[in-house]
């Protein structure tokens, strides 16, 4: 997490003091609940409260924790210099350290969850008028990196707003899955803290109750939540790598928003480079990370250990701060992309009609031919387009196997485009609704 992949809205959430003021209102809610029970007295709980103006004082804390080498007692310790030491003896009554740093993960989980929902659902705004915008624009469509068929780059947008959208589902599931929170207790028997006092705090929180805590929130939660972030990053860079591939100088079909004043490169004024989608293929890589440590802290001994710890401060805030910066960036390629259609049909024709093989392979076919010598046919006409620079409709003209069995009004059919588009808004309806 540094500032340069950074958003305030994001970083805000990993704050310290954000962290602290979490772990007060957790308290205090506790503190509440309990009083409402009986179980402290209501002036103590009271008393808590008081506080809920104050600055907590990071620099304080930590220095606390440098002696307590702990740092809720430290946090427990600066809340009662603010309340009074006998005021504050009831705090934390029957809670561990779990119970507050688990609840209060996951509520920063679920506010990030939120940025990043927002974040998707701006991608996935920018995909889709994009895609209307250029839903019957006609590019040529690849595999191996080698032209096949026609197809529209409306359907390009397309198809990643569809991929986009499954990650916001799985998010928004992902969301709900890890907000829930525990004051169970050690190890999780609600011993000595009554579960009604759990049930009030996450209601307070935004949060369900955790079915059954072992003194920590079971970590299969959290993994699946970096799972799915590391999943929408590698959609992402899906995006990111087809637009570097249209940047191509080859290819130019596409170009990221090139800014004046801009600078591509500092020893070739020429350059106007990726550098966008080559940064994001770079930060989907780092959400990516977290993944694995995410799966591994799944499992922790007995009813406990710490070595989950280490690994959620450093994943929970550089993970979502990092694909928060980057989907907006992404967002912003995607408004501003630079379309170049008439570059388009010119890669198409290129090979002047050559992707229109599999119509003409078809057409003998249903005139009689065999598959294979149809196919035979097609391929020696194509390898002329290939070796020799010929035109494909010009060859199977002049091919008299191929005129055997079709007409010269069939063989021209063949090459209309609008054949390869016919079905566009059956797929947009499919995708858009």
């Amino acid at each position: 997490m540094i500032p340069r992949y950074s958003r305030p809205e994001m970083t805000a959430i990993w704050e310290p003091a954000t962290k602290f003021r979490i772990w007060y209102e957790i308290e205090a809610h506790a503190g509440d609940a309990m009083a409402d029970l009986g179980v402290i007295p209501r002036e103590n709980a009271d008393a808590v409260w008081k506080a809920k103006d104050v600055e907590f004082d990071v620099a304080r804390i930590d220095e606390i924790e440098a002696v307590t080498k702990h740092d809720v007692i430290a946090f427990l310790t600066h809340l009662a210099e603010h309340v009074g030491s006998d005021q504050a003896r009831f705090v934390h009554q029957g809670m561990t350290s779990s119970d507050v740093l688990d609840t209060t993960f996951n509520v920063q989980l679920t506010r990030a969850a939120d940025l990043l929902i927002a974040d998707m659902e701006r991608v996935l705004a920018a995909l889709k008028a994009r895609a209307i915008e250029h839903k019957d624009t006609v590019r040529i469509g690849r595999s191996h990196g080698i032209h096949a068929e026609p197809t529209t780059m409306g359907l390009t947008f397309a198809r990643f707003y569809a991929e986009m959208d499954r990650g916001l589902a799985r998010l928004r599931n992902a969301r709900d899955e890890i907000a829930t929170g525990a004051i169970s207790g050690a190890v999780g028997t609600f011993a000595n803290v009554d579960p009604r006092v759990e049930e009030h705090v996450c209601a307070k929180m935004g949060l369900k109750p955790e079915p059954i805590s072992t003194q920590v929130i079971p970590r299969d939660r959290h993994a699946m939540f970096f799972a799915t972030l590391g999943v929408i990053a590698s959609s992402m860079e899906n995006i990111a790598t087809e637009i570097r591939h249209m940047q191509r100088t080859e290819v130019l079909e596409a170009e990221e928003f090139f800014s004046k004043g801009q600078k591509g490169s500092s020893a070739m004024p020429h350059k106007r480079n990726p550098v966008l989608t080559e940064n994001l293929t770079g930060l989907a890589r780092l959400v990516r990370m977290s993944v694995v440590p995410a799966m591994e802290n799944v499992t922790l001994w007995h009813e406990r250990d710490i070595s989950h710890s280490s690994v959620e401060r450093a994943i929970g805030p550089d993970t979502t701060v990092t694909l928060d910066f980057a989907l907006n960036r992404l967002a912003g390629v995607i408004e501003k992309l630079v379309i170049y259609p008439e570059t388009m049909l010119n890669n198409m024709n290129k090979f002047r009609g050559l992707v229109m093989s599999q119509r003409v392979l078809l057409a003998l076919t249903q005139a009689g031919v065999s598959r294979e010598d149809a196919y035979r046919l097609v391929q020696r006409n194509a390898m002329k387009v290939w070796e020799q620079g010929a035109d494909f409709k010009t060859e199977l003209l002049a091919d008299t196997d191929v005129t055997a069995a079709l007409t010269p009004e069939q063989i021209e059919e063949k090459f209309d485009l609008g054949y390869h588009t016919k079905h566009v808004d059956t797929i947009f309806a499919r995708v858009f609704g």
